[in-house]
C-alpha cells in the first residue's frame, strides 16, 4: 500500500505540473506518515507543506493541485481530505484492510519478517561476563537484550551469529586462582586470612571445598607457581560451566564460546598480527617505553596503550585482535553489547575499527543500563560488598523465564530498568508479560468455544480451520478496522526495531495490541448464531493470536495456549 500511495502520489505531481497547476524543478521525495488521529485518517502525506516555497504558492492550495489530479484504483480509499497546514490524508477501504487481515493469517509465522538486512552477516557478542563469578542481574538484561537483537535481524533477513567472548587471560584470572586457593587452605583447616582486594563470594568457598574433596591437600605446600594455574583455569573452567548452564536454562545459546586464550595461540598468534598490521598502517608510536595505538585522532579523547613498558599486553591490545578476528570470518556488521560502565570504551574501539580498515558504522555497541528490583514497591538489596548480589538465577526462580526475559526487555536497553518481583508473578492485567500471553491463550480459548460450537477449530501452531467460506465484509466498524489496523504495523515495528537495534518496541507494541484486543472481546461476541460474522471475528481473532506469537517469539518467550 505504501508504495502504491507513492507512486500515486509521484504521478499526481508531474501531472499537475505538467497542466500547469503547480510548478517545481525537482519532485521532492514523498513521505507517508501515520496521523496521531484515527479520525484524520489512516495515511498522511505533507508533501505539499515542503513543495510551498518552490511553488510560491500556499501548502494548502498546492495540496490540492496534487489532490486534483490524483489517479486512485477503485476499492483502495474511500476518502482524501486536505488537513491543517497542508496535509493530504487518505481514509483507505474496508477491504483493504481486511485483505490485510487475511495476508496477516494465511503467511502464518512468517508474517512480520523484513528483507532489509539480506546479505548482511552479522555477528552479535553479548554478556561476556568475566568466569570469575555468577551472572547477577545485570548480565542477565544484557543476555536477553543480545539474544533479542539477534532474533530480531535474523528476521530481518541477516545471517545471524551469536559469540560469548571468554576473558580467560590476565590478572583476573590469577586473583582467581589465589582466591580459590586460599579457600581451599582454610577448608583444609589453615589459617589463611583471604586479601580484600580477592574474590569473596561462597562461591569461591565452595571451590576451594571442592578441590580439597577432589585432589587432597597435595597442593598445601607448595609453592604458588606449581599450583597457580591449576587453581586458576579449574575455577574458571567450573564457573563457565555453570554460566553456561545457567543461560541455556534462560533460552540463550550460543554458536561459539570464543575463548581469548586463543588469541595467543600460534605463531605469530591473533593479538601481534594485529599489533603488526597497525604499526604497518602507521597507527601505532613508542612512548616511555611502551606501545600506543593514536586513537585521539579518530574522535577518542585520548591515545590508548597497547603493549606496557614491562611487555605485558593490555585488555586493549586483546580486544583489538578479537575484532580483527570478527572482520576476518567474513562478519561484515559486528553488535556488541556492553554494560553501561564500559561507556568509555565506546571511542577507543570505533577508532580501532577504522584504522583496521573498516566504517566506525561497523561495529554497533548497546549500553545496557542496571535493574533494580522492587518488592511490593520496596528495594530489594543487591550490595556487591563481600561478593553477594542478587543473581540471575535467584530471579528466574522467583519469577519464571519468560516474566524475566519480557521485564528485561520493556524499556531501553540504555535506560535504567526497575520492576516489582510481586507484579511479575501476579496474575493480573498489572503484569505486563501475562495480559500479552493471555491475550494469546484467550484467541486458543475462543477457538475452543468455536469447535464446541462446530464452528471451526485451531491447530496448536495456531493454524485455524473453519466451517465454509470466510468472509470479512462484515468486518467494516471503525473498531474493528483500528484493531486490524494495529496488526498490519507489526512488520514495520520489526523492521525499525531492527535497524535501530531497539528491541523495546516490541515489548511496547504486544502490550498495546493485547490491550486492544481484550477491549474488543469485552465488547463483541465471537461465536454466535450469525455464522458469517463469527468466522469473520475468528478470522479477526487468529489474526492477533498469529501476530501475538511472533512478537513474543522474537523476545524468546512463549506462547502459552492454555492460562
Amino acid at each position: 500500500m505504501a508504495a502504491q500511495l507513492t507512486d500515486i502520489l509521484r504521478k499526481a505531481l508531474l501531472a499537475a505540473r505538467e497542466a500547469g497547476a503547480v510548478a517545481f524543478d525537482t519532485a521532492p521525495d514523498v513521505v507517508l506518515e501515520t496521523p496521531r488521529q484515527a479520525s484524520h485518517g489512516d495515511v498522511a502525506c505533507p508533501v505539499a507543506l515542503g513543495l510551498a516555497k518552490a511553488a510560491r504558492r500556499p501548502p494548502r492550495e498546492v495540496a490540492q493541485a496534487v489532490v486534483d489530479h490524483l489517479d486512485l484504483p477503485e476499492g483502495l480509499v474511500t476518502r482524501v481530505e486536505i488537513a491543517g497546514p497542508g496535509y493530504i490524508n487518505f481514509h483507505l477501504a474496508p477491504a483493504y484492510w481486511t485483505a490485510q487481515l487475511d495476508e496477516v493469517v494465511r503467511t502464518g509465522d512468517a508474517y512480520g519478517r523484513s528483507d532489509y538486512a539480506r546479505g548482511q552477516k552479522v555477528l552479535v557478542e553479548f554478556v561476556s561476563a568475566n568466569p570469575t563469578g555468577p551472572l547477577h542481574v545485570g548480565h542477565g538484561r544484557g543476555a536477553v537484550v543480545g539474544d533479542a537483537i539477534a532474533r530480531l535481524l535474523a528476521a530481518c533477513g541477516a545471517d545471524v551469529a551469536r559469540e560469548y567472548y571468554v576473558n580467560d587471560v590476565g590478572n583476573q584470572m590469577n586473583t582467581l586462582g589465589r582466591s580459590t586457593w586460599v579457600r581451599y587452605a582454610q577448608a583444609a583447616g589453615r589459617d589463611v586470612a583471604l586479601p580484600e582486594d580477592h574474590y569473596q563470594g561462597d562461591y569461591i568457598r565452595d571451590l576451594g571445598a571442592e578441590i580439597l574433596k577432589e585432589e587432597g591437600d597435595r597442593y598445601l605446600d607448595l609453592p604458588e607457581g606449581e599450583w597457580l594455574p591449576h587453581f586458576s583455569q579449574h575455577a574458571c573452567r567450573t564457573i563457565l560451566g555453570r554460566i553456561r548452564e545457567e543461560l541455556t536454562a534462560f533460552g540463550i545459546t550460543y554458536d561459539r564460546w570464543f575463548s581469548e586464550r586463543d588469541l595467543y595461540a600460534g605463531e605469530p598468534n591473533a593479538v601481534a598480527a594485529a599489533m603488526t598490521y597497525l604499526r604497518d598502517a602507521g597507527h601505532v608510536f613508542e612512548q616511555d617505553g611502551a606501545t600506543w595505538l593514536a586513537t585521539a585522532r579518530l574522535g577518542d579523547d585520548k591515545d590508548r596503550v597497547l603493549i606496557r613498558s614491562n611487555g605485558e599486553k593490555t585488555y586493549f591490545a586483546s580486544d583489538v585482535a578479537y575484532h580483527k578476528d570478527k572482520f576476518d570470518r567474513g562478519f561484515t556488521r559486528l553488535v556488541d553489547v556492553w554494560g553501561a560502565d564500559h561507556h568509555g570504551y565506546v571511542g577507543r574501539m570505533k577508532a580501532a575499527v577504522e584504522m583496521l580498515g573498516h566504517k566506525r558504522d561497523d561495529l554497533e555497541i548497546v549500553l545496557v543500563q542496571l535493574v533494580s528490583l522492587l518488592r511490593e514497591g520496596q528495594p530489594v538489596a543487591m550490595s556487591t560488598r563481600a561478593g553477594e548480589f542478587v543473581t540471575l538465577e535467584e530471579v528466574v526462580d522467583e519469577i519464571g523465564v519468560d516474566a524475566t526475559r519480557f521485564y528485561f526487555l520493556t524499556r531501553k536497553a540504555d535506560a535504567h530498568l526497575e520492576f516489582d518481583l510481586e507484579v511479575a508473578k501476579a496474575k493480573t492485567a498489572d503484569n505486563p508479560v501475562y495480559y500479552v500471553q493471555y491475550g494469546h491463550a484467550r484467541v486458543h480459548q475462543l477457538f475452543a468455544k468455536a469447535e464446541a460450537e462446530g464452528v471451526g477449530r485451531m491447530d496448536e501452531d495456531g493454524t485455524p480451520h473453519l466451517e465454509g467460506d470466510v468472509d470479512l465484509s462484515p468486518l467494516e466498524d471503525a473498531e474493528t478496522l483500528g484493531l486490524v489496523r494495529q496488526l498490519t504495523a507489526f512488520p514495520q515495528v520489526v523492521e525499525a526495531a531492527g535497524r535501530e537495534l531497539a528491541v523495546h518496541r516490541i515489548p511496547f507494541y504486544l502490550q498495546e495490541l493485547a490491550a486492544a484486543f481484550h477491549a474488543y472481546y469485552y465488547k463483541h461476541r465471537f461465536v454466535s448464531d450469525d455464522l458469517r460474522l463469527s468466522r469473520a471475528r475468528l478470522w479477526l481473532a487468529a489474526g492477533v493470536g498469529n501476530v501475538l506469537r511472533g512478537g513474543l517469539g522474537l523476545l524468546g518467550v512463549s506462547a502459552p495456549t492454555r492460562m
